[in-house]
């Protein structure tokens, strides 16, 4: 599948992803701001500002017009904050594209940050912090990386502290946004079934007049662990949500392929191992699943589940057990090219729409840099041998790279360090 990439003067990326037989074209803009752009003072501003950009701006003042005028586009919209990187979205059918490029451009380039809008938002982004408060099988993937990386910005929860939310003022969303959302570090991507030199010159008479600024760096992550970690919180549940993890390696690690096949043997889905032994044998729990989380200077393979309380030492047991095989056997070629193709299969599916689309190429621009085209990408997956994974696993699954955070009505933090070695 071809794209297109330009860069305006001013140091903005746009990317261009034509697909002919689209029904629709997705806008997609990402900004290099995250938790891990924060400091411990303004840790949840990224994720409060993404909200604040829906809350007028100098075209659209008026409160709820822009999602009004989407809506009235028959569009699909939506925005999202992560660790390392923001985006502002939205999809409609393909004649529609000036439109909605008009409104989510807006949203990034004017918005009002109008202090009464600020009050009432505050009490909704406290209200997302106490709704994964309320749900644990979400909070614990919150817990997971704060026992990895402690009080630094890779350890910094996305939507922030509550404590810190109270206290923001508009001046700090000023500043934040002068300082991060600047061209070098925003890229737009519109993928779909489009006049491409409209867009092109769309783009270019939207952004192209931004000035060039420094924008900001990210801190380099500090990586300290000799012994198995453990992060244990009280709560009165039906279920203990654990997640169960290993330090890697970030994005850019030539083994991520390996590492990927690795996590679906683990815990890819229905016929994965982890499914078969903790779910089918032992009836220990309703979902299981393994995955990898990679960044731009660290990264890690969690496996997360929500166990019987009465049976959260075998299972823990249990999935230790398969880390250890891992790195102690090959996986049968069968086994393996079942993984591969399930991963593949996915990659595949997920390309079947236009968001999903700009995402693909997106995601991987703002993080690297550089972009994989899928047939790239699913001949690198292709080409894992089970000598790579087993080798790759001797490596990753050891104590002093070994954590857990699990959430659940336990007090006694001795069994879980007792149980917690490979």
């Amino acid at each position: 599948m071809e794209f297109k990439k330009i860069t305006l003067k001013n140091g903005l990326r746009l990317i261009l992803i034509p697909r002919s037989q689209s029904l629709a074209t997705s806008v997609l803009i990402l900004v290099e701001a995250g938790s891990e752009y924060e400091t411990p003072e303004v840790n949840g501003l990224s994720h409060f500002l993404e909200h604040m950009m829906f809350k007028g701006t100098t075209k659209r003042p008026e409160l709820g017009k822009s999602a009004e005028e989407l809506a009235g586009l028959g569009a699909q919209s939506n925005a999202f904050t992560t660790q390392e990187y923001t985006g502002y979205w939205a999809k409609a059918e393909n004649h529609k594209l000036p439109k909605i490029l008009d409104i989510v451009s807006d949203l990034y380039l004017n918005p009002l940050f109008n202090p009464a809008e600020i009050e009432k938002e505050r009490g909704v982004v406290i209200e997302e912090l106490n709704m994964r408060q309320d749900t644990p099988m979400v909070k614990v993937q919150d817990l997971f990386p704060t026992l990895l990386y402690g009080n630094q910005p890779a350890g910094f929860d996305v939507g922030g502290r509550k404590e810190v939310i109270k206290k923001l003022t508009r001046e700090d969303f000023i500043k934040y946004r002068d300082r991060h959302y600047v061209p070098q570090r925003t890229i737009v991507v519109v993928a779909g079934n489009f006049n491409e030199k409209k867009a092109i010159a769309q783009v270019r008479e939207y952004f192209g007049t931004l000035k060039r600024k420094p924008g900001v760096v990210k801190s380099k992550t500090k990586e300290h662990q000799r012994t198995p970690g453990l992060l244990l919180k009280f709560k009165e549940s039906d279920q203990s949500h654990l997640v169960l993890g290993v330090r890697t390696f970030d994005i850019f690690d030539k083994r991520r392929y390996a590492l990927q096949v690795l996590a679906d043997v683990l815990g890819g889905g229905m016929s994965s191992r982890l499914f078969k032994k903790v779910r089918n044998e032992l009836g220990a729990a309703y979902y299981v699943s393994a995955g990898v989380d990679l960044y731009l200077d660290h990264g890690y393979l969690a496996v997360s589940a929500g166990v019987d309380h009465k049976k959260v030492e075998i299972v823990l047991e249990a999935v230790l057990e398969e880390l250890r095989r891992l790195a102690r056997e090959r996986v049968p070629e069968k086994e393996l090219q079942k993984s591969k193709d399930h991963l593949v299969g996915n990659i595949i599916l997920n390309l079947e729409t236009a968001d999903e689309l700009a995402g693909f190429y997106g995601e991987q621009e703002v993080l690297t840099g550089a972009i994989f085209s899928p047939k790239r990408l699913i001949d690198k997956i292709q080409g894992v041998k089970a000598e790579e994974i087993r080798v790759l696993a001797k490596i990753i699954m050891k104590n002093d790279k070994l954590n857990l955070a699990i959430i659940g009505p336990h007090k006694k933090p001795g069994l879980f360090k007792r149980i917690l070695k490979i």
